[in-house]
């Protein structure tokens, strides 16, 4: 064949029509999300040592979930950080198994009029970043603190919030972690006060972990799709808030908001019910599957 011959024959050849087309297919954003379990749905046998953080891995694994947030509470000596061989045992753990650590979690409290307590609340939150680190997992779970303090505004406080969360997000994101705030209707109850947080930490290092049963003062839809562009985790859980009674999720609403936003990755789901988690969670688990995948 001649080299003219040769060259028409690649211009018309599909291979080559397609290269544009398959770029496309790979450079596309994803629109995956991933199952997690959020620790604390067995809260219960994990406070009475009726199972260990290994047993909710293999629980994880076996019922098909992606990863896991591991709350630090249920690790031994919390608040005090494990040695580095109890928590690479648990990353070494988890990559045998097949699973990932979508997030870790500490109980801390900003609400302090004493810069020195909340200093303290800031170390605590640090030491966990390091602990994250070498879990491997991305997002440390953080809270703003108690709902109120008498004699302070909430201008105020917040001031004290933000400034805390600052420090901490600095540090974290040195480490290669994101701090994931929480709305956990204690100091932080609507989307309103969470993203006004957010935007004055101002950091691609601190987000809102979206906990949908927490916002409870205005239309829990409405607040769930003005913040989610600050979500880089979530707690999903089986009841929200109209007012003040407590309803099931509509599920297929809350996805159509998660769809229709930029949101990618994990989404912990997190059971409360005091019924035996073996049962309730695997149920949950059935009833998010089909808007995950």
């Amino acid at each position: 064949m001649k080299r003219r011959n040769i060259l028409s024959y690649l211009i018309a050849s599909p291979i080559l029509l397609n290269i544009h087309s398959v770029k496309q297919t790979i450079s596309a954003p994803s629109k995956r999300l991933k199952t997690s379990l959020n620790a604390y749905s067995f809260n219960g046998p994990l406070m009475a040592g009726k199972m260990s953080v290994e047993g909710m891995m293999d629980f994880c694994a076996e019922h098909g979930f992606e990863g896991l947030d591991l709350t630090a509470y249920y690790l031994p000596g919390y608040p005090t950080v494990p040695s580095d061989d109890y928590l690479f045992k648990l990353k070494r753990k988890c990559h045998q198994i097949g699973l990932e650590l979508s997030g870790t979690g500490c109980r801390n409290d900003f609400v302090f009029a004493d810069k020195s307590a909340r200093d303290r609340e800031i170390q605590l939150v640090k030491n966990w970043v390091d602990a994250t680190a070498k879990l491997g997992a991305p997002v440390l779970r953080v809270f703003a603190g108690k709902s109120d303090l008498p004699g302070y505004s909430w201008q105020q406080i917040s001031n004290w919030v933000v400034d805390s969360l600052k420090e901490c997000t600095e540090y974290a994101a040195k480490k290669g972690v994101i701090i994931g705030i929480q709305n956990h209707n204690d100091f932080i109850k609507t989307a309103d006060q969470v993203i006004d947080i957010i935007q004055r930490v101002n950091s691609p290092w601190c987000g809102l972990i979206l906990d949908v049963g927490s916002f409870r003062e205005k239309e829990v839809y409405s607040e769930i799709k003005k913040a989610i562009p600050y979500a880089i985790n979530w707690q999903l859980k089986e009841t929200v808030f109209s007012g003040k009674t407590e309803i099931p999720i509509d599920l297929k609403k809350t996805f159509e908001i998660i769809k229709a936003s930029n949101y990618r990755g994990y989404i912990p789901i997190e059971t409360l019910r005091k019924d035996d988690p073996n049962i309730i969670v695997p149920e949950f688990l059935a009833q998010v599957k089909p808007y995950v995948f």
